[in-house]
């Protein structure tokens, strides 16, 4: 299957949080602007009759996902909100109907992290970390904007991510697939599993958070190295950290308990809730170079993003 083209039709889901009507208009917007037709999916706009925090219920939001992903007129997909409530809906996908379908891109980040693990295990696709279309970045923030609009339309231009205030805290090269997003997502999804933790043997993990103070990340990390999801891991890329405490006392913690792994890590890479936030795929084999010009690219061996993001095969697992 191709990239999504102007002239494509594509989904609006909120699998997690309900999205204020003025923001989905802007992800509407946005979407027409840049020549594509959208299919705004009920969950779009639905209600949860108890629980204001969710964008319906949560079989109403699975079902979107499902749908959305399985049907063969819509060349890609938004999450157009984050907030909590994707992981309510993973047991609820029918893994079979959707490892038949042609893979897509689907574009998100924040709760969406929990989407983004469970079709790496049950799918073995790659997806997009991204910021997501009905948020206030999406108004205010031209350079995360663009970002986005390249992620979506001409994904094989961008190989290369860093930031100004890209910083080595552990210094090294590592190779491998990226995975990971947001952290208190990841330790919520490890921790609620029944099954031993993905095998990330060989991968780079990015990790990033909003509004949480030191002693909270300072447990979601312990959860993950309990778990062993840090096993195997070849390198650790750290995103922005917003509203949350300081980054360098952020940046010490992660040292304290990460270095010891052996392993490159980069902080300040530029992607998660901070401003002018990058789109990076996941699922595809990247580069984590931490050394004076601290960077994360693809492999000079991954395959165009385009193809890797949407084509028929799956990932090598």
């Amino acid at each position: 299957m191709e990239q999504v083209l102007p002239g494509d039709r594509v989904a609006l889901i909120a699998p997690a949080g309900p999205a204020p009507a003025e923001l989905l208009a802007t992800a509407i917007d946005l979407v027409e602007s840049w020549g594509l037709h959208h299919a705004t999916y009920p969950s779009a706009t639905a209600v949860h009759v108890r629980a204001d925090y969710l964008s319906g219920d949560d079989r109403v939001r699975a079902d979107d996902v499902q749908q959305a992903w399985c049907d063969p007129d819509i060349a890609g997909i938004f999450c157009i909100r984050g907030g909590y409530g994707a992981v309510r809906i993973l047991d609820l996908l029918d893994r079979n109907a959707m490892a038949a379908a042609e893979p897509k891109p689907l574009f998100g980040s924040s709760d969406i992290t929990a989407l983004h693990e469970w079709m790496r295990e049950q799918l073995g696709v790659a997806t997009w970390f991204t910021p997501m279309l009905s948020t206030h970045v999406m108004v205010d923030d031209e350079v995360a904007r663009d970002a986005l609009r390249t992620a979506v339309l001409d994904p094989d231009s961008v190989r290369e991510w860093t930031s100004p205030r890209a910083v080595s805290l552990v210094e090294g090269r590592a190779e491998g697939r990226l995975i990971g997003g947001n952290l208190s997502l990841l330790s919520t999804t490890t921790g609620a599993r029944a099954r031993p933790p993905l095998d990330n043997r060989g991968c780079i993990a990015l990790l990033e958070d909003y509004a949480e103070s030191t002693y909270r990340i300072d447990g979601y990390l312990h959860t993950l190295l309990r778990s062993g999801w840090f096993d195997g891991v070849t390198g650790i890329a750290l995103g922005s950290w917003a509203k949350c405490s300081p980054v360098e006392e952020i940046h010490d913690l992660c040292l304290e308990l990460l270095e010891p792994l052996g392993i490159p890590i980069v902080g300040e890479l530029g992607f998660g809730h901070g401003r002018g936030a990058h789109s990076i795929p996941l699922g595809v084999r990247g580069v984590l170079r931490a050394d004076e010009a601290p960077a994360l690219q693809l492999a000079p061996t991954e395959a165009p993003l385009s193809h890797n993001v949407t084509s028929s095969g799956r990932l090598d697992q």
